[in-house]
């Protein structure tokens, strides 16, 4: 069977529609470029650590030129300043939502699995918390963060205290005590990630609540037991 002339010239026209063009790739705004620089500097940052990490290897890993990266932040302090403070604000706050009401166990409870959850969440963000830079200052890293909820924690211990009769004085000297467990256990968890968090959580509270001459066998979160 032979094509009709109408057939024939639809071929033809068929034949003759130009190849799509392959889609151009969308240029990031300056936002956006800000945002794509941040996250994989911190990546970078929390892998190497700041001294060993280079403006070099972030443009790489963004493919683009160093420039862009000098525009937007000035340099490598500037970009190491801007994801410092990022993870600073972001534990701070995850904690200092933690510390609302309730008995001051299960506020410590609360801080402690916080700050595990965090570990858990964003192991890169706590990593370059925790490995000091000589060019931060003494608020602007996981030593600063820390100090602020021992702060917070001071207040809620100083009421405690004096309702049970003790020097509420203290109340500085036991919440520094406190934080610090809790942080450089965080420190230990994030390399070895066992017992789970809760587990861990538990048994830290279990120290700090009870003390070593009253321990419980097998210690739970009072916050997860069911009444029974």
């Amino acid at each position: 069977m032979t094509d009709g002339p109408g057939q024939a010239g639809g071929t033809a026209r068929r034949r003759a529609v130009p190849a799509a063009k392959p889609a151009s790739r969308v240029r990031m705004s300056a936002t956006q470029r800000r945002e794509q620089l941040i996250s994989i500097a911190r990546q970078v940052f929390a892998e190497r650590g700041f001294d060993a990490t280079s403006i070099e290897e972030v443009a790489a890993r963004a493919k683009v030129s160093k420039p862009v990266v000098y525009e937007h932040f000035g340099g490598k302090e500037g970009l190491y300043a801007v994801v410092v403070d990022r993870e600073v604000r972001s534990l701070l706050e995850r904690i200092t939502t933690a510390l609302t009401a309730g008995h001051p166990r299960e506020l410590l409870e609360q801080a402690a699995l916080t700050l595990l959850t965090y570990i858990e969440e964003e192991t890169s963000g706590f990593r370059v918390l925790v490995r000091e830079s000589p060019l931060m200052s003494a608020t602007g890293n996981f030593s600063s963060v820390m100090n602020d909820v021992a702060h917070q924690v001071e207040h809620i211990l100083g009421a405690e205290f004096s309702s049970r009769g003790y020097d509420p004085k203290l109340a500085e000297l036991y919440s520094q005590a406190l934080v610090g467990m809790v942080a450089l256990t965080g420190r230990w968890w994030l390399e070895v990630r066992k017992p789970r968090k809760e587990t861990v959580a538990a048994h830290l509270v279990n120290l700090a609540w009870n003390g070593l001459s009253h321990l419980e066998a097998k210690p739970g979160l009072s916050t997860s037991r069911k009444p029974g």
